[in-house]
């Protein structure tokens, strides 16, 4: 992973724009639907953030060097090369927001996969985020323990749940899904026999498992662009070092064969 993603507040904050061209001014757009307050560098000491949209390459080096020598985070307009963050394609959904990014590699590629998703996601979601947010301290109260939470909330919203992220009617059924008698989730380990060092030859369904499993057990010589597809904040042993298993899905990952 070439950037570490984040969405950065700044409703009421300052951003450096620097430019005049047609990218300068989509820069102040986009800041501006943010709540972000754009100004000039001359008041770069207040901010903490930069665009630099200058058409000459030089002109725009230039300035975003002083930018940088001022403490800023800057992008520069077609120069990935000079930013310290790029801008994504943004799909947004109420407060769901999805951004697809390429690392300034293509903005058109990063577009049009945003388009497609586009397709995929119903207006809906926005509405079901607010529901959840609304019921945040109702879920906590309900699931007191984070993994057991997680697990319910993983459940709710995965394909055919009861809050299934693609269906348009999710949200009106959050009141329900909190109120119904609690099912038995059973616990069980689940073994991913790798076909090879390739992340993208994995199946739907062994993507899905890692997507949501609390504890990855797996061989030494698993590729990391493998366990990349798991959560983060799932828990990870090496196979000679596996504590008991308890809780949740775990996922067992074996080595492709050697070829």
């Amino acid at each position: 992973m070439h950037s570490l993603p984040l969405f950065h507040r700044i409703a009421g904050s300052r951003v450096v724009v620097v430019g005049s061209s047609d990218m300068a001014a989509a820069k102040r757009r986009l800041v501006e639907r943010a709540g972000g307050i754009c100004v000039g560098e001359a008041e770069a000491h207040h901010a903490r953030l930069a665009f630099v949209a200058l058409e000459d390459p030089g002109a725009a080096q230039v300035a975003a060097l002083r930018l940088k020598r001022r403490g800023l985070l800057v992008n520069v307009a077609d120069r990935p090369d000079l930013c310290d963050f790029t801008l994504p394609s943004v799909l947004e959904r109420g407060d769901v927001l999805v951004a697809v990014a390429t690392g300034g590699a293509s903005a058109g590629l990063a577009k049009q996969l945003r388009l497609r998703l586009e397709e995929l996601l119903p207006a809906s979601l926005g509405a079901l985020a607010a529901a959840l947010a609304v019921a945040k301290e109702r879920v906590r109260a309900r699931w007191p323990d984070a993994a057991e939470r997680r697990r319910a909330l993983d459940a709710a919203l995965a394909r055919g749940g009861a809050l299934d992220v693609l269906d348009g009617n999710a949200a009106e059924r959050v009141d329900g899904w909190l109120t119904a008698a609690p099912g038995a989730e059973a616990e069980r380990a689940v073994t991913i026999s790798l076909v090879s060092d390739d992340p993208d030859d994995l199946t739907l369904r062994q993507a899905r498992l890692l997507g949501t499993a609390d504890t990855i057990i797996h061989d030494e010589d698993v590729p990391p662009a493998v366990l990349a597809r798991a959560r983060a904040d799932a828990v990870r042993y090496r196979a000679d070092a596996a504590p008991g298993i308890s809780g949740g899905v775990t996922v067992i990952l074996r080595s492709p064969p050697p070829t």
